[in-house]
């Protein structure tokens, strides 16, 4: 670009003196926040008018106000503004991602099950991973004050600006029964829970609002008795032949030393008004913010992906008599 070009637009000095003008409402708070005389607030307003060659302050008022160019100079500016600060510390996090430790949040059922192995894996390289386990909720807000780095969750839509969720994988939910129960006889899970206790997870936990869900949309009414927020106490009393549970394989694998004394039935298997149950299940996506720790994210992705196809999912399937394609999907 030949100097008659960059001469067209605004520096970011110009820029952040006037949305500091708009959002202080006036020149002189702006001078207070910027630490600048009145003058040099005022110097940087009639500079930014002559290089646009329009008025964006109406002075006939006072204090003056910003024109309708002048509102829209403001919105402008506060986006490129707020870009630029993505562009320093985007261009700042690839070199720190080198030398500093990565803080990666994980679910519970993730972090148990998946976490050593990463951690494993990265031993002996540049990164460093300090893991945090949690709740969904919980990691995200973390994500988003920054007290994280990445977050492995099961939320698919982020609600904050510049949040980029990759899809890792997705796992069904199970009936989780007694090893000796048969259900040859039984139809719909109302009916299972009339010969076994429902034992659930807690609506205070995402997976238990997604089981909640999926029985009210199949209009099975079941009795709240039973519920935990984690599945180790769940799985110990249908180990125990005390009642049967809905859950996920990273979930019952987390609590592996029940297996022996439980089994699975795809949720198929059970049948309401002749028809079939549908799968339900559950995706997990990595989070992290855009243009920060430079190819990091991409390299986490493949690395999570690769441990839960070649070790993990296997691991699952076998304990558990099924197939590894009935453990998980990459597709949905």
């Amino acid at each position: 670009m030949n100097d008659e070009g960059i001469a067209r637009y605004p520096d970011w000095e110009l820029l952040a003196s006037w949305v500091a003008v708009v959002e202080a409402g006036s020149i002189s708070e702006a001078a207070k926040r910027l630490r600048i005389s009145q003058a040099g607030v005022s110097q940087r307003v009639k500079a930014i008018e002559a290089l646009l060659d329009t008025v964006l302050l109406d002075r006939s008022t006072r204090p003056a106000r910003p024109t309708s160019a002048g509102q829209r100079l403001f919105e402008h500016a506060t986006a490129i503004l707020q870009s630029a600060d993505q562009m320093v510390e985007g261009v700042r996090s690839v070199t720190r991602a080198k030398r500093v430790v990565v803080r990666l949040g994980c679910v519970d059922s993730f972090a148990a099950t998946i976490g050593p192995i990463i951690i494993r894996a990265l031993t002996g390289t540049s990164q460093q991973i300090r893991m945090w386990s949690g709740i969904t909720p919980t990691l995200d807000g973390l994500l988003d004050a920054r007290q994280l780095d990445m977050a492995v969750t099961t939320t698919g839509v982020s609600a904050s600006p510049g949040v980029r969720r990759q899809k890792l994988f997705s796992e069904p939910y199970f009936v989780v029964l007694p090893r000796g129960f048969a259900v040859d006889r039984l139809t719909s899970l109302s009916d299972l829970s009339r010969h076994l206790r429902f034992i659930r997870y807690s609506a205070r936990s995402v997976i238990g609002q997604h089981v909640d869900t999926y029985l009210m949309a199949h209009t099975d009414s079941i009795e709240r008795t039973c519920e935990f927020d984690a599945t180790d106490p769940m799985l110990s009393l249908v180990a125990a032949g005390l009642g049967f549970a809905l859950s996920t394989p990273l979930c019952i694998w987390q609590s592996r030393h029940f297996v022996p004394d439980i089994r699975v039935v795809p949720l198929s298997a059970f049948s309401r008004h002749g028809r079939p149950y549908e799968v339900l299940s559950r995706t997990f996506y990595l989070s992290s913010r855009e243009n920060e720790l430079g190819n990091l994210p991409n390299e986490m992705h493949d690395l999570l992906c690769q441990a839960y196809d070649k070790q993990v999912s296997r691991d699952i399937a076998r304990a558990l008599s099924l197939r590894p394609e009935d453990v998980y999907s990459f597709e949905g």
